[in-house]
């Protein structure tokens, strides 16, 4: 692990001069990136020429966070209250917000001709979660090409496939917005239902969930199958996702046809094909993707919470997804596995996971379920509504996913406030937010060991 707080730095590394020796917080560094992008579009939105009609400051600075954090929840219509210049500026906030204004930073750099103090690779380097402080230059690289090589595919399929129903310039329009949403996971729609219209569109249901699928997988697992293309050259991590995100996947579509394929106000009324692909969508669509084509408050009890185990595990790491990431929940399952079956180490592809790795995870899940739970207290002590629609939307907020029972815009100035923040936190991770407030203190003495009863 890199030392964040280190007060020594090499004089020179890879070629590259420190100038001076100062300590560096990367996770505050970051976060504070991530606040000041979000001022700037909010003074954007607030613009005369960016909506149809005057909006408030609150609503501006949520739309704002819901766009840079690549969440989705939205307190008025993007179709209809943003005009194109708005929406323009929703569109250019989900991408820097979804590849990570770190990337946009690195590149900008590079192409101003300038290099990269060391004191900038620890910064992306945390971004990028790798401690190769010489791979950080091409990793931003990578993200940068791949997001617009994908994005353009995305978009000629999407454009072809409208055109015939938009014209030309229309289809251009939203195929453009939708392909940047969509591989951003961030779930903003032009239409108050979201993506409803296309449930029996093969073309629409394929790619717009082919875009939050892929850009959920996680940059570095992208990257190593770029440079690998076998499946025994993958690392672990790589491995590890990919079977876990289809194995999820599948679960998650069986368990959704099952629990609605008889509910009047969700599939019922559709033909066979419409269930596969409506099922499918919405099967997926939870791991911070944000788009819908069914309505969130038709469905029953058992796809809602199914929804929102969903939305907690999110993505891989390193990607456009949040949540407490599927690498997190992977290991915790290990974990468990290795205690039942009574063995000393956890294990996964005959590789063994190091004792901090798992104590890491372990954190991840106790630091989002801590702030979740805080904040829905919090949440429902100021609103009036149901619990399962505030628990739904706090953990939507945190997993910045974007799905909603339709509460946001009734909450109040109080209470959007609090999704703010989970969004915020949601997108830099509850772990590098609390890092921002942690003190690295020096290895302390060691101690006896003791037993406490647990279980």
């Amino acid at each position: 692990m890199i030392n964040w707080q280190a007060n020594v730095y090499p004089k020179q590394f890879s070629g590259v001069k420190c100038r001076k020796r100062q300590k560096i917080n990367p996770p505050l560094v970051l976060t504070i990136g991530f606040i000041v992008l979000i001022m700037l579009g909010s003074g954007l939105l607030m613009l005369p020429m960016a909506s149809t009609q005057p909006i408030s400051w609150l609503d501006a600075l949520f739309t704002a966070t819901s766009a840079v954090t690549v969440t989705g929840l939205v307190v008025i219509d993007t179709g209809t209250d943003l005009t194109v210049f708005g929406q323009s500026v929703v569109m250019l906030l989900i991408q820097i917000g979804g590849i990570g204004f770190m990337t946009v930073a690195v590149i900008s750099i590079l192409s101003l001709g300038k290099t990269l103090g060391l004191q900038q690779r620890l910064l992306a380097s945390r971004a990028f979660d790798t401690n190769d402080l010489t791979s950080v230059i091409k990793v931003a690289k990578y993200v940068l090409v791949y997001s617009l090589v994908i994005e353009s595919v995305a978009f000629c399929l999407l454009f072809i496939s409208w055109f015939d129903d938009y014209g030309a310039l229309k289809s251009a329009y939203h195929s453009l917005f939708y392909t940047i949403s969509a591989f951003n996971n961030a779930g903003f729609a032009l239409s108050g239902d979201s993506l409803s219209a296309f449930k029996g569109d093969i073309t629409v249901n394929v790619v717009i969930t082919a875009l939050f699928i892929i850009g959920g997988l996680g940059f570095t697992v992208l990257i190593d199958i770029y440079k690998q293309k076998r499946w025994s050259l993958l690392s672990t991590n790589t491995r590890l996702v990919l079977i876990a995100t289809l194995v999820l996947n599948c679960i998650a579509f069986i368990l959704i046809f099952f629990f609605e394929h008889a509910n009047p106000a969700t599939l019922a009324p559709l033909s066979t094909s419409e269930q596969i692909l409506t099922a499918w969508f919405q099967a997926v669509t939870p791991r911070t993707a944000g788009f819908n084509t069914l309505p969130i408050d038709g469905l029953s009890q058992d796809s809602t919470l199914l929804t929102m185990l969903l939305m907690v595990i999110g993505g891989g790491s390193v990607s456009t997804a949040s949540g407490i990431k599927l690498g997190t929940f992977v290991i915790l399952i290990l974990a468990m596995r290795s205690y039942l079956k009574q063995q000393t180490t956890v294990t996964v592809f005959n590789r063994q996971l190091s004792d901090k790795l798992v104590i890491k995870a372990l954190s991840v899940m106790i630091l989002y379920l801590f702030i979740a739970f805080t904040c829905i207290m919090i949440i429902t002590k100021l609103e009036q509504g149901s619990l399962l629609d505030i628990t739904f939307e706090a953990i939507s907020a945190l997993s910045t996913v974007g799905l909603s029972r339709g509460i946001t815009g009734d909450l109040s100035a109080p209470s959007q406030l609090i999704i703010i923040l989970l969004m915020l936190i949601g997108r830099v991770g509850p772990l590098t937010f609390a890092y921002c407030f942690a003190r690295q203190h020096s290895q302390p003495l060691t101690y006896p060991t003791t037993s406490i009863q647990i279980g």
